[in-house]
C-alpha cells in the first residue's frame, strides 16, 4: 500500500464532526514526522468520498483546502464542528 493510500484509508474514517490533525494522520499511518507529507497528500485531492476537510493543523487552526479554507469552515461547522479561524485579508 503506497502512503497516498495510506493516509486516505485513515482520513476516510473520520466520522462527520470529528477531526483529526495532519500530525495525528501521520503516527497513525506509521510516519510520525511525515505531518506535512500528508497535508501534500490531501491538497491534491478530488475524490469526494475523502473527507480531507475533516484534517486540521495541530495549533487547532483551519490549514489549507484545495478549495479554499472557507470552504473548509463552512463544512466543518455544518457538520457540527466549530473551529475558531483567524480572519484573513
Amino acid at each position: 500500500m503506497t502512503f497516498k493510500e495510506k493516509v486516505y484509508n485513515v482520513v476516510k474514517q473520520i466520522k462527520k464532526g470529528k477531526v483529526l490533525t495532519y500530525k495525528q494522520v501521520a503516527e497513525k499511518i506509521g510516519h510520525p514526522k511525515s505531518y506535512r507529507a500528508v497535508g501534500n497528500v490531501l491538497s491534491k485531492n478530488t475524490d469526494k468520498n475523502i473527507p480531507c476537510h475533516r484534517v486540521i493543523r495541530s495549533d487547532n487552526k483551519i490549514g489549507g483546502y484545495n478549495k479554499g479554507t472557507l470552504a473548509k469552515q463552512k463544512l466543518l461547522q455544518k457538520e457540527g464542528f466549530n473551529l475558531i479561524c483567524p480572519k484573513t485579508s
